[in-house]
């Protein structure tokens, strides 16, 4: 197994989120249910930071390597999952969007994984779709982990459920949406092998 700074990033971002989650479970004595949602958001955000980092410092040095290609959608899967759930339980994204997003990545990465032992991999590479999906997503989770609005002088400049809701309903609508489209990608694959 290869060790060097992007791998180490993404295993900190896998280190993570035992913290996001137990931030929710500290006693109100320590930390204040607003205090929570802040440092819960901080966290993901950080976490989140690492992936593009990690990326991005892998192909500047040359670092990449077929570990590092198989952990960093690992842990983003992880990182998103988990706190899909934390969400679900606080009663902050109801459980079928959060069923959805999941869902579709469990089937997409099977997906791939077949493909890839096929020889046909290129067919269901990442695109602008899933991007864009994951995008929304990545901005939906802090704006609900925070869960409040941001007020100046008694007004209310921006609300973090509103937001965060619309987006995660957005991302949740391109999930279904990307997995379609990969699914049409993969069907002449799929119609050739199940006719075997």
């Amino acid at each position: 197994m290869p060790f060097n700074i992007p791998i180490l990033l993404t295993w900190l971002r896998i280190l993570a989120i035992p913290l996001v989650v137990g931030v929710f479970y500290l006693p109100q004595t320590m930390l204040s249910p607003m205090q929570q949602n802040v440092l819960a958001m901080l966290l993901f955000v950080l976490a989140a930071l690492t992936d593009w980092f990690d990326g991005f410092l892998a192909r500047k040095w040359n670092q990449t390597s077929s570990f590092g290609a198989f952990l960093d959608p690992v842990a983003d899967k992880l990182m998103v999952t988990a706190a899909l759930l934390v969400l679900v339980h606080l009663q902050r994204l109801d459980a079928v969007i959060a069923l959805v997003i999941v869902g579709r990545e469990i089937a997409i990465s099977a997906l791939r994984e077949w493909m890839a032992q096929i020889g046909a991999s290129k067919s269901v590479a990442v695109n602008s779709l899933g991007k864009f999906k994951t995008a929304c997503q990545m901005v939906a989770i802090p704006m609900l982990l925070f869960y409040a609005p941001l007020t100046l002088g008694g007004v209310t400049l921006f609300d973090s459920r509103v937001w965060g809701a619309w987006l995660i309903y957005v991302a949740a609508f391109l999930t279904i949406w990307s997995m379609l489209y990969y699914m049409k990608l993969a069907w002449p694959q799929i119609r050739e092998r199940g006719s075997l």
